[in-house]
């Protein structure tokens, strides 16, 4: 269930940051471990990148753009995307043993995030000369235009649960918009980003339009939000970390794109189509063991069903397995001892408070001892106002409740801080609408839950979920600035 790798997939890229187009050392020489997570064991290095690192990506970058990136025709940006996309396809398998191993993720996961990339990048590539502005009805003698300018440089902080997808959706925009980029990828899971930046340099792109750099986010991280040389500041990560990068953006202005987790609600009213709903409640919380933002992690089910539904559901749980990343069963381990020690947390405070678990998955013998593993768990009658059903536990923990009826449900669903992604499920035509508009979600799936990605579906939160829009067209007006040209003419 472990096969061994080869080394070029298990360490893809030296230890160095990306940056002008080619592997720079870190200025200080420092370096961390990477740490497979699904055995605890070292298996490569990053560069430990710091505050004259982030400064030189960044004037690499603003090279980029004032020259031959700024001077590329948007078409032939469009061209030059569409070749990484192609490059990423191309090397999907390479990518995905990559991912699946610094991430833990089974290697399946892995494999859909490599396509969703390409993806990503093939979607923008079309969008790069599509960008249009447009003329305002003004009086007599007067022309009105309207156009979109790029930012100038942007920075990317990307997360460890999804990289290679999370990286398309907002890098991929930003080179479409025609800026360009410094990525601070989490230290957790850097290595396919890395690799991916030395694809974009052979699909064409120009030295400094794509540079990454790694290293701590209080290092590395704090230095990108804080330089002068960024326009505009993409982060994907926890809602402490993001008041953080926002309010050090703010002092100098720049725009931010905040996109900050979720506690996303599945809606089940009796009238549902249970045999549908089932699998899709399943897998909006076991993907990637539960560490998405967009998880299904509270399940609220109308009382009539409630029971039947969650009979169903443990048999289901009951046998989920998790287990290394190369064993690709429902689950890997957690991207860290901290974060496994963080859900195991949750899962005790809700035992101390009586609250009873439906059914359990397991942990499968094979599993390396040393891995961070957290068996799938369905609790149930789980309190609205009990920690496990209001803050983000991040792991394959589902909560569940019942609800008496449409008030009700509204109610329990936007009962928390966060609004990113909300599910429903019911035939009712009429209820499907109010639903929809009467959830504080930035997302609401209909009798369906994450349409495989939806790499075409503007994606971000309210409240405490964020602000900005990824994804879809949306995503490039974020990352332009419109201006206005009145023209008197007589």
């Amino acid at each position: 269930m472990n096969a061994p790798l080869p080394s070029a997939a298990i360490v893809a890229t030296p230890p160095e940051h990306f940056v002008g187009g080619r592997f720079v050392p870190p200025s200080g020489g420092a370096t961390l471990p990477v740490i497979d997570p699904s055995d605890g064991q070292p298996f490569a290095g990053i560069a430990r990148g710091n505050a004259v690192d982030v400064d030189t990506a960044v004037r690499a970058a603003r090279a980029a753009f004032d020259g031959a990136w700024g001077r590329t025709s948007p078409a032939d940006k469009g061209r030059a995307l569409a070749r990484l996309a192609q490059a990423i396809a191309a090397r999907a398998e390479e990518l995905a043993l990559v991912e699946a191993r610094d991430c833990g993720k089974p290697l399946r996961q892995a494999r859909a995030d490599a396509a969703a990339c390409a993806r990503y990048f093939e979607f923008y590539a079309g969008a790069c000369d599509k960008l249009h502005g447009e003329t305002i009805p003004y009086p007599e003698g007067y022309t009105v235009l309207t156009w979109r300018e790029p930012h100038g440089v942007t920075g990317h902080v990307i997360p460890w649960n999804y990289p290679m997808q999370i990286f398309g959706r907002s890098v991929g925009a930003a080179l479409a918009a025609g800026n360009a980029c410094v990525v601070k990828p989490a230290e957790d899971a850097c290595l396919s980003l890395l690799r991916i930046a030395q694809l974009a340099h052979e699909a064409g792109l120009p030295a400094g339009a794509l540079n990454i750099v790694t290293g701590l986010g209080p290092e590395a991280g704090a230095a990108l939000a804080a330089h002068p040389g960024i326009a505009h500041l993409s982060f994907t990560g926890s809602p402490v970390t993001g008041s953080a990068v926002a309010r050090a953006c703010a002092d100098r202005h720049c725009p931010v794109t905040l996109e900050l987790g979720g506690k996303g609600p599945q809606v089940v009213f009796a009238d549902a189509d249970v045999d549908a709903a089932l699998p899709a409640i399943v897998n909006a919380i076991v993907q990637n063991a539960g560490q998405t933002c967009s998880a299904g992690s509270r399940l609220l089910v109308e009382r009539a069903l409630y029971e039947p539904l969650l009979a169903r559901l443990a048999e289901r749980f009951a046998a989920l397995r998790a287990g290394s990343a190369f064993a690709d069963l429902d689950c890997g381990p957690l991207i860290r001892a901290s974060q496994r020690d963080r859900v195991q947390g949750f899962l005790a405070s809700a035992r101390a408070d009586g609250i009873a678990v439906a059914a359990q998955g397991r942990i499968v013998d094979e599993a390396p001892a040393g891995g961070f593993y957290v068996a799938p768990t369905l609790l149930r009658d789980v309190p609205a106002a009990h920690r496990v059903a209001c803050e983000e536990v991040f792991g394959p923990v589902l909560a569940a409740m019942p609800f008496d009826d449409e008030t009700d449900a509204i109610r329990l669903a936007n009962g928390t801080d966060f609004g990113l992604v909300a599910g429903v499920w019911t035939r009712d035509g009429a209820r499907q609408l109010r639903m929809a508009r009467a959830l504080a979600s930035g997302q609401v799936f209909v009798n369906n839950y994450g349409a495989g990605g939806g790499v075409e579906l503007p994606f971000g939160g309210v409240r405490h979920s964020g602000h900005g829009r990824e994804k879809g067209f949306e995503a490039l007006y974020g990352f332009t600035a419109l201006k206005t040209v009145v023209l008197q003419h007589g």
